[in-house]
């Protein structure tokens, strides 16, 4: 399993407006949908505030804000399965973020290549 952190660009801003008329949340969180850039199978779901948006965008790994644990993590730093940012994309209504990975390993805290392994109907 591979824990080493990659290297990673900082990602340029199409925009820098986009960034400023971004829609948080009254707590201060957007949620973000975490893409495959191989297949576009959705990995995952989790939110960001505007710290873990600055150090995603700095850095070129995902960052999230733990709702339970009320902190940042950055994503792959335990298990070494990083999500390396290829494109951030933002929806109409500027309040939810969909961003494009290269995933390193599995999604998933159980081991499953993606959060959305089981199917409801």
């Amino acid at each position: 399993m591979q824990k080493i952190k990659p290297r990673c660009k900082r990602l340029r801003l199409k925009e820098i407006n986009n960034l400023k008329n971004l829609r948080f949340d009254q707590r201060g969180l957007m949620p973000v949908v975490i893409q495959d850039e191989k297949n576009a199978q959705v990995l995952m779901v989790a939110y960001m505030n505007k710290m873990s948006l600055q150090k995603t965008l700095s850095s070129g790994l995902t960052h999230f804000w733990s709702r339970s644990r009320k902190c940042l993590w950055l994503k792959g730093e335990t298990s070494g399965h990083f999500q390396i940012v290829k494109r951030i994309y933002f929806d109409c209504d500027n309040d939810t973020l969909l961003i494009i990975v290269k995933q390193q390993g599995v999604a998933c805290h159980t081991g499953q290549k993606t959060c959305f392994y089981r199917r409801l109907a």
